[in-house]
């Protein structure tokens, strides 16, 4: 919110009380990654939208519903319009989408120890991704469309298979369709 006071990295591992900053850290890198995975590098456009969402507290949903009504500031209206309309700006990606984005980023960054890694962080399944997710968006520090759940994250993969036996058999980020 504007008005709101600035959280910090450690009110939010005080909030959630389970994970160590590292892995805060971690989940909001494999955010960009994920998201860049799915939908193409970031431009001038997303991040002037971002910022735009973020310095007036408007959500996805009401920035289309102010864009249709010709009620946004004229900058941010041809913005949009360059680009081909909200939905071709819209970066949201699924929990299920972040989950395998942040798998691929820890096996991308530990190899082998990917999973020993996020383990070492209480990270022993994909609803703890989801978990941390929350915990930003709880804290304000991150924003959700309407239709996200923490439940989108659960049992997304199976941690042993998604690292150990993907590693042991050559099925590594960007070689597998399991995505």
């Amino acid at each position: 919110m504007v008005d709101a006071p600035s959280r910090t990295l450690q009110d939010l591992v005080g909030h959630v009380g389970q994970y160590p900053e590292e892995a805060f850290i971690f989940v909001r890198e494999g955010l960009s990654h994920a998201a860049e995975r799915v939908h193409g590098p970031e431009t001038d456009a997303h991040r002037t939208l971002h910022q735009f969402l973020s310095e007036n507290d408007v959500d996805w949903d009401q920035l289309i519903v102010s864009y249709h009504a010709h009620k946004l500031p004229p900058p941010i209206m041809e913005t949009i319009a360059e680009a081909g309309g909200c939905e071709k700006l819209n970066r949201h990606i699924t929990g299920r989408q972040l989950c395998w984005g942040l798998r691929d980023l820890a096996l991308g960054r530990w190899g082998m120890l990917a999973r020993t890694v996020l383990e070492s962080w209480n990270i022993r399944g994909t609803q703890d991704f989801g978990r941390i997710v929350f915990g930003f968006i709880d804290l304000e520090m991150m924003r959700k469309q309407a239709e996200d759940r923490v439940e989108d994250f659960e049992e997304v993969f199976d941690f042993r298979d998604a690292f150990d036996r993907a590693f042991r058999d050559g099925r590594l980020p960007g070689t597998a369709t399991d995505s």
